[in-house]
C-alpha cells in the first residue's frame, strides 16, 4: 500500500493563514441601518412610477427632445476637465491600493560588485599577497510578516479609497449633466425673453409713433407722445443684458465641454425653443434615491475607508516581526563565485516593540476612531441631504407647474386687456394711460411667464438630479485607459512587482 505523502509546508499553511486571519485588528466594517421613510412626502410612488422613473434616468436629458442638448451632454462626458481630473485622482487611489497590496509581499534587492586590488608585499603583518581579485554578488530579501493584519487592514481602506474614488466621479458627472442643463436651459431662456422684449419693443414703437401722429396733427397731447416715447426707450434698455446673458451661458457651456469660451458661440446664438418639460413628475421611493445616488455611496466607503484605518493604528502599537534573508556567493575568481564553496547567506527572524513613544500611538488609534465617527455622521448626513433634495425638488416642481399655468393665463388676460383698449383709445373713448399700463402689463407678464417656463425646466433638471440619474450608462474610461488598468491587474496577478 503507497503511504500519503505529508507537506511541512502544507500543514502549517493552513494554520498559519487561519491564525494571520484571526489577528486581524480593528472594528470589521458593518454598514449603518437606515430607518429611511417608504414614501417621500411630497409625493408618494406606485410601482408603475418607479418603473418608469427608472426607465427615464439613465439618459434623463432625452426627455427634454432637445437634439442641441443631447449633442452638448455626449461632448461634455467626452471633454470636460473637472472629469479627466476626476479620473487620474481615481488612477491615484488604485496606484495606492497597489502600494497597500504590496506590503504583504516580500522586498528582494540584487547587488554585484567586482573588486582588482593590490596590497603591499612588504609588510610582515597582516602579510601581503600583492595582486588579488574579489567577486561578490548578493540577494537580500525581508518579509514582514502581518500578524496583526496591519497590512491588511490597509489594503482594505486603499480599496474602499478606490470604490469612494469611483462613486465620487460618478456624482461629479451627475453635477456635470445637471449644469450642462441648468446653462442651456438658461441660455434659451434669456434668447427667449430677448425675442419678447424685441417684440415688446415692436409693439411700444408702434404705438410711440402712432401718438406722434396724434400730436402732430393736434389731436394727442405731448405728455402722452411722451410717455409713449419713454416706454420704448425703457423696454430697448433691456435688450443689451439679455444678449450678454445668451453670451455668457455660451461661454460657460463651451468651458463646461473643455473648449474655449468663445467656441460655441455660433452654434448657440441660433435660437430654439425652450425645451418642453416632461409629460410626467419622476419619482421614486427613499429607499431606492438612496442606492442610486453616488455621492452617497461615496460617503459609505469614505466611512469604511476610515473603519478600516482603525486596524492600522491599533496594529501599529502591536509588535511586528520580520524575516530578512541574505544571500551573498563570494569568491576570488569568477568560476567559482557560484560553487557551494563561496555560498553564504543569513536568515533569521526579527521583532520590534514599542516601549515608550510618549502617547503618540494611542493618539493615533483615537484620531482614526474620531475619524470613522465622523465619516459615519457624514454619510449620515449625505443621506439626509440627498432626501432633502429630492423633497425640495418635488415642492419647486409643484409649485412651479401651478404658477406656470396661472401665469400662461395672466399673459392671455392681459393681451386682452391691451387690445381692447388700443381700439377704445383709436376710438377717443379710453384716455392713453390705460394704453400704457396695460402695455406694461403685457410686457412684464410675457417676460415673468419665459422666466416661469425656464425655471420649470430646471426643477425638473434638479430632481432628476437629486433622483441620482445621469451615470448609470455612461462610459468614463477610455479603452486604453481601462486596457492600462487590466494589464496592471494581470501583471501583480502574475508577481510581476518583482
Amino acid at each position: 500500500m503507497r503511504r500519503p505523502s505529508f507537506s511541512l509546508k502544507g500543514v502549517l499553511a493552513l494554520p498559519l493563514a487561519s491564525l494571520l486571519a484571526a489577528c486581524t485588528v480593528g472594528p470589521n466594517f458593518s454598514k449603518p441601518k437606515l430607518d429611511l421613510p417608504p414614501q417621500f412626502t411630497e409625493k408618494a410612488a406606485t410601482p408603475t412610477d418607479i418603473a418608469l422613473t427608472d426607465a427615464q434616468l439613465t439618459h434623463w436629458w432625452q426627455s427634454f427632445d432637445d437634439p442641441v442638448l443631447d449633442q452638448l451632454i455626449d461632448q461634455a462626458i467626452a471633454g470636460n476637465i473637472d472629469l479627466q481630473i476626476a479620473r487620474q485622482h481615481l488612477l491615484q487611489a488604485r496606484e495606492d491600493k497597489v502600494q497597500a497590496e504590496a506590503g504583504d509581499l516580500p522586498t528582494v534587492d540584487f547587488g554585484a560588485s567586482y573588486t582588482r586590488a593590490r596590497s603591499s608585499t612588504t609588510l610582515t603583518w597582516p602579510p601581503g599577497t600583492g595582486n588579488y581579485h574579489y567577486s561578490q554578488i548578493g540577494f537580500d530579501a525581508s518579509w514582514e510578516l502581518d500578524i496583526f493584519g496591519e497590512t491588511r487592514r490597509a489594503t482594505e481602506a486603499a480599496t474602499y479609497d478606490v470604490n469612494a474614488s469611483i462613486a465620487n466621479r460618478r456624482a461629479l458627472l451627475v453635477s456635470l449633466l445637471s449644469e450642462v442643463a441648468v446653462d442651456y436651459t438658461t441660455l434659451r431662456a434669456a434668447q427667449a425673453r430677448l425675442a419678447i422684449a424685441e417684440s415688446n419693443l415692436h409693439t411700444a414703437q408702434a404705438i410711440a409713433n402712432y401718438s406722434a401722429q396724434l400730436e402732430a396733427q393736434g389731436i394727442g397731447t405731448t405728455v402722452e407722445a411722451l410717455q409713449a416715447k419713454a416706454q420704448v426707450e425703457q423696454t430697448q434698455s433691456t435688450l443689451p443684458a439679455l444678449r450678454a446673458d445668451v453670451a455668457v451661458m455660451a461661454h460657460a457651456i463651451a468651458v463646461l465641454l473643455g473648449r474655449y469660451p468663445g467656441d460655441l458661440e455660433p452654434m448657440l446664438s441660433q435660437p430654439r425653443p425652450l425645451m418642453a418639460t416632461p409629460a410626467t413628475i419622476p419619482v421614486s421611493v427613499p429607499a431606492d434615491v438612496i442606492a442610486n445616488r453616488p455621492d452617497v455611496h461615496g460617503a459609505l466607503m469614505d466611512y469604511a475607508a476610515a473603519n478600516a484605518e482603525i486596524g492600522v493604528a491599533v496594529a501599529d502599537e502591536l509588535p511586528h516581526f520580520t524575516i530578512p534573508l541574505t544571500i551573498t556567493p563570494q569568491s576570488s575568481a569568477m568560476n567559482t563565485l557560484f560553487s557551494g564553496a563561496s555560498m553564504t547567506f543569513i536568515a533569521a527572524i526579527e521583532g520590534t516593540q514599542h516601549l515608550y513613544e510618549g502617547g503618540k500611538l494611542d493618539a493615533k488609534i483615537r484620531q482614526a476612531r474620531d475619524n470613522a465617527q465622523a465619516a459615519q455622521l457624514s454619510y449620515k448626513e449625505t443621506v439626509l441631504s440627498a432626501l432633502q433634495q429630492v423633497e425640495d425638488a418635488l415642492v419647486h416642481v409643484q409649485s412651479d407647474r401651478e404658477a406656470n399655468a396661472s401665469l400662461a393665463a395672466s399673459v392671455a388676460d392681459a393681451q386682452k386687456a391691451l387690445d381692447q383698449s388700443t381700439q377704445l383709445y383709436h376710438a377717443g373713448l379710453q384716455d392713453f394711460l390705460t394704453v400704457l399700463t396695460n402695455e406694461r402689463t403685457v410686457f412684464a407678464s410675457r417676460d415673468a411667464l419665459a422666466e416661469s417656463d425656464a425655471a420649470l425646466v430646471t426643477d425638473y433638471i434638479a430632481l432628476y438630479k437629486a433622483l441620482g440619474g445621469g451615470w448609470q450608462h455612461v462610459e468614463l474610461d477610455p479603452p486604453d485607459v481601462k486596457a492600462m488598468i487590466a494589464q496592471a491587474a494581470a501583471q501583480r496577478r502574475k508577481g510581476g512587482w518583482f
